[in-house]
Order: structure tokens, then sequence, then C-alpha cells
């Protein structure tokens, strides 16, 4: 398929993010055969990141060679200009035949200033919070954020993600090999952490993990279990007590202390999969994955932040209000509903289902970073990079 013939994914650093670029990069690189190259954006702080990234990228949208540069220039971004044309020596590489690439506000506006720069093309993935949509040649945004209805828009069901299917198997071979499983059977449990709406804690691990981890010793299953960045110190505890404690624990892989992502190996070669409600790129991984995810609820934050999303909540329910007045933990309930509806997702424990589930889709017809990309080539001829 004709598309672009170089993909600059530009990282914030933040890793589902930049999971979320690389997953559509991988499906333009197989199929357009482009390529693909990373560069790190420089570091913003403080008052200067407020300017440059909510005030003055308002001149980007508009912005010719000059006015990019000089915006890249304060910044930081100049040796990332530089960097870039390290990577289009070859003038086939650059121009209208450059694709930038990134995921979240933060990169969102560097994208935006090298595209125009460069006279490449621009991809978003989310909405980015000043620039939105309209400036990019390219935005892909979950459908639970509500992005207007544009040609230059398409909607995911959950996040892209740089899952591959044919690479599980082997991360399943190296899971098992640094832990070898016992049981027949093999369940991965994902469990995320604290963020403004929901809380993971040791209370919580004790009503949901402990129940499960019994029911997986009667089910003759091995755990494979890991946590996020955003898991609680004191939540991590309270999982080495359980896992010290029940030996159907096969692995207990705690982010805060090993940066080994056992994730891939978990999909690839455990039988069922338990996800936490607060990570959306969890449930997308295990669902693109092929399986049906098996939901676990946590806490969700009370006061009068979950007062103020209830009441819009309702007013959606009730028409009052557009989707778009959706926040906090009722927007992320409108993906799960999402994805329950496209049987996706399950609140059905397995051993409480009447027949044997049958586990992943073998079709793995399922994966949002692929139709992405095809979407993007499929536009590619009728979008002109940066300005003429």
């Amino acid at each position: 398929m004709k598309g672009p013939a170089q993909v600059i994914i530009l990282s914030d650093g933040i890793r589902g993010h930049v999971n979320q670029s690389r997953g559509v990069a991988l499906w333009l690189s197989r199929l357009a055969g482009s390529k693909v190259h990373e560069l790190e954006i420089p570091p913003l702080s403080g008052v200067r990141r407020f300017l440059l990234l909510k005030v003055l990228s308002a001149v980007l949208p508009t912005a010719d060679k000059e006015s990019a540069r000089r915006w890249l220039k304060r910044s930081g971004g100049a040796a990332l200009a530089d960097a870039v044309e390290l990577k289009c020596e070859d003038p086939a590489l650059s121009g209208p035949e450059l694709l930038f690439l990134s995921t979240g506000s933060s990169a969102a506006s560097f994208t935006l200033a090298l595209a125009r720069l460069f006279g490449g093309r621009a991809a978003t993935i989310m909405t980015p919070s000043v620039l939105k949509t309209a400036p990019f040649d390219f935005a892909v945004v979950p459908a639970h954020d509500f992005p207007p209805e544009a040609p230059n828009v398409f909607r995911t069901l959950g996040a892209p993600n740089s899952i591959d299917p044919e690479g599980l198997k082997r991360e399943a071979e190296l899971l098992f090999e640094r832990f070898p499983p016992v049981a027949e059977k093999k369940w991965g449990v994902l469990i995320g952490g604290d963020d403004a709406n929901y809380r993971v804690t040791p209370g919580w691990v004790q009503r949901r993990i402990r129940p499960l981890s019994e029911q997986a010793m009667r089910q003759g299953a091995d755990l494979y279990v890991t946590t996020s960045r955003r898991t609680a110190p004191e939540t991590e505890e309270a999982l080495l007590g359980l896992a010290a404690e029940l030996p159907v624990f096969r692995m207990l892989l705690l982010a805060s202390k090993d940066p080994w992502n056992p994730v891939p190996g978990i999909l690839g070669g455990c039988d069922e999969v338990f996800c936490t409600e607060d990570s959306v790129s969890m449930v997308s991984e295990a669902a693109t994955a092929g399986f049906p995810v098996r939901l676990l609820r946590v806490e969700r934050c009370g006061g009068f932040r979950r007062a103020l999303q209830e009441t819009a909540s309702r007013l959606v329910k009730k028409g009052l209000l557009p989707g778009g007045f959706l926040w906090g933990a009722p927007r992320f309930d409108a993906m799960l509903e999402a994805f329950m509806e496209a049987g996706r997702v399950t609140e059905t424990l397995p051993w409480e289902e009447a027949a044997k589930a049958e586990g992943r889709d073998k079709g793995q017809d399922f994966n949002e970073a692929r139709a992405a990309a095809a979407w993007i080539l499929q536009r590619w001829e009728t979008r002109k990079g940066g300005l003429s």
C-alpha cells in the first residue's frame, strides 16, 4: 500500500503513550514498508511548559516553516529538528513522504511543529488538550473521548497498542523459562493502580485477589500476576504477603521493582486474563491478544469530584447533555460498556460459566493499531503535508 516512506515517533517518555505510537507505526511498516525512527522530545516543566504547550503552541496550526522553527528553538527542540535532518538525509525520505506521529498532548506540539518545518504530515493519537484534532492530518482518538465527526479523525474502541500477535508465542516462552508453570491452566492478572478516579488498596487485594487466588487453587490454575507503576507500595506489600501465603502464585512481578514487562508473555501463554477496570491500555492489549477480558472492578474515589462526575453522567443518560460532557470514571465506564457490547470484556468469571470458555479468539480480528494504520494509508494520497 502507498504510505509514508518514513515515520518518526515523537516520544514523551510515558510508556503507555509510546506503546500506542509504536503499535500504529508497526503496522504502517508492515502494510506500507515505512521505515520507523523514534526521537525523544525535550523535557519541559513548570511555567515554561505551560507557556510553550498551553499558550505559544496556538501559533502552530497556521505556522509557516520559520514560525515553526522559532517555536522549536524556544522549546528546546532545535536539536530535535537537527536529529530529524540526520534521519532524512535521503531526499526521498523527507517532505510529503514523512509522517510525524505521537501520542498525548505534550508531544503533539512538537509533532505539529516538525511537520510544519519539514513539510511533512502530522498524526496524533488521543486528543491534544490545546491543539485539539483539527490541525492534524490524522487523529486517532478513542470513541469514549467523543471526538468530532471529521474526515481527519478515526475513532477507536480502545487504545491502539504494540501487541503483536505473531510475537506473543515467543514472549510466552520467555515468561515460562523465567517462571516455569506447574499447573496445566494458567491465569494472568493485570493490576493497575491509583489515579484521580480509582484506588487499588490493600483492602481490595483481600476482597478480590484473595478469593481469585483461592479459586485458582480449586480450579488447578497457576497465577501470573503483575502490577503497574501506579500501584501503591502498600498494595504491592499486600500482594507479596498473599503470594507468600498461597503457593498458587507462579509469578508476582511488581512494576516498582522489576522493569521487565511480562504482559506480552502473559497474553501469549495464559488461558484466562483478568484486568482491573482502571487501565484502558491493559484492557485494550488483552482484547487485542484475542481474550474475552475478565474485568476486575476496583474502588472509586469519593468526594466532590465523584459527585460532579455522577451528576454529569445522569444528565447525559437523560439526554440533557451531550456525551462529550462525560468525564472521569463514567467516561471509562462508557468505553468498557462498548467493549462488553463487542464481546471483548466480561464480568463473568470462568468458574461461573455453564460451559468452558473457549478463550482467545484465534482469528485475532481485533487490532485497533492495525485498523488505524490502514485508515492512514487509505487517506495518505488525499492529505497534504504541512503548508504549501
